[in-house]
């Protein structure tokens, strides 16, 4: 048994001597994040006044994301130099604080409802720097033969959040109340910003490499990059049409199945299941060739979406939507080793800072997108919809980098 667990690629990643460390922090801290995404909005619903409830739930889930692409802007020149352990290391430590101060003012009385929007805003201003941190420390520390492998078991750490999470914040929620779950999620990332202070080496945390000058130096590589530009774009497109299954799956449910929040759940859990299992089928794919993975897992999730809009069937539903989280599990993998081996190592955390702020902007512009489109479709035309469009986005995508390919070629004769 051990020995066929020394084959897998996984085992020089979970075996490395610092990332063996740091890896059990990421697990626990997206274990509470995975249940912050339900108490987040019960929160808002439970301080909110009833008649702006909604308001307050949007506003809510909104700040815990989009603050996050400001952030990767605001303080560019502050943190580009930076080592990635101090960037997951130092978002670390604000989520840990601002989420700690809402359960404290809850529990003092204190917690107006915009107040809350506050403290989720300000927790979230180094998200996507802490989210390159993460990335760029696998970079710092691993070989290029084991990169794919890192970024497959960080993401099945992730993934697995979304598995586990919402059952145990439910759970919570039903005992003491959602104040208490985010109470939790800040514990967790007060574990985590100590695992990075502590398990890191001291040269792995004192690492300080070269800033490029100019404000928003990760924007301005990946604009000089056809190749980052067209993976950024590929990333922003696909995220966006997905953005309007969020918001056509519940009323599709509701509606057009007349199920319950059972089966909607249910949808959910096929996903988390099918995008854990991708994750870690990601690890066994480094001698593929990335880009046509990357392009073609887009492709197969248009493929398989088109069943959840096309069927009546609670059942090929769930199969449908759980292809789906398998189709996705391998694409952050994927597209992260991708920039991990176009940038150097001393560029690398602004880039990925940079495309986590315009990633982030991408869903909440897709589920904006979602409302007039279920009006002109329906729900189960919006989700049919999606699904074509994310198989056009992934043929244009292929257009793109075979023909810049073939540019390449031309080039490299010439000279």
């Amino acid at each position: 048994m051990l020995t066929a667990v020394k084959r897998t690629p996984y085992w020089p990643v979970v075996t490395h001597p610092v990332l063996r460390k740091v890896l059990p922090g990421i697990g626990l801290s997206s274990i509470g994040d995975g249940m912050s995404t339900i108490a987040i909005a019960w929160l808002a619903l439970q301080i909110a006044p009833p008649d702006q409830r909604g308001t307050w739930v949007a506003l809510a889930a909104a700040a815990y994301v989009l603050p996050g692409a400001l952030g990767a802007v605001a303080f560019d020149r502050f943190l580009r130099g930076r080592s990635g352990a101090q960037l997951a290391g130092w978002d670390a430590v604000t989520r840990a604080v601002l989420l700690g101060a809402i359960p404290l003012c809850f529990v003092l009385g204190a917690l107006s409802p915009v107040l809350y929007v506050v403290l989720l805003a300000l927790s979230s201003l180094l998200s996507a720097w802490g989210k390159a941190g993460r990335y760029t420390l696998l970079a710092e520390l691993l070989p290029d033969e084991h990169m794919l492998a890192g970024n497959a078991v960080v993401n099945v750490l992730l993934e697995f959040s979304t598995v586990g999470g919402p059952p145990l914040a439910a759970l919570i929620i039903w005992l003491v109340g959602p104040a208490a779950v985010i109470a939790v999620d800040a514990a967790t990332f007060a574990v985590l910003a100590l695992t990075y202070g502590r398990a890191v080496p001291p040269e792995a945390k004192a690492v300080s490499v070269k800033a490029t000058s100019g404000r928003s130096a990760g924007f301005q590589l990946i604009g000089r990059s056809r190749e980052l530009l067209g993976l950024v774009v590929l990333s922003f497109g696909f995220f966006v049409l997905f953005g309007p299954v969020t918001v056509a799956l519940p009323l599709h449910v509701s509606q057009d199945l007349h199920g319950s929040a059972a089966q909607l759940a249910g949808y959910y859990t096929s996903f988390g299941i099918g995008a854990v299992l991708g994750a870690i089928l990601a690890g066994y794919l480094k001698n593929w060739p990335m880009r046509l993975t990357t392009v073609g897992t887009v492709l197969c999730f248009g493929l398989v979406l088109l069943p959840l809009g096309l069927s009546g069937s609670v059942y090929i539903g769930w199969l449908a939507f759980g292809l789906c989280g398998l189709t996705w599990g391998p694409f952050p993998s994927t597209t992260t080793v991708l920039f991990q081996r176009a940038v150097p190592k001393e560029q690398l955390a602004p880039v990925l800072a940079a495309r986590g702020a315009v990633l982030s902007l991408a869903s909440p512009a897709g589920a904006l997108i979602g409302a007039p489109l279920i009006l002109a479709l329906t729900a189960q035309g919006a989700l049919t919809a999606s699904a074509v469009g994310m198989i056009g986005l992934s043929l244009l995508a292929a257009l793109f980098f075979a023909l810049r390919r073939e540019t390449q070629v031309a080039d490299d004769r010439s000279s």
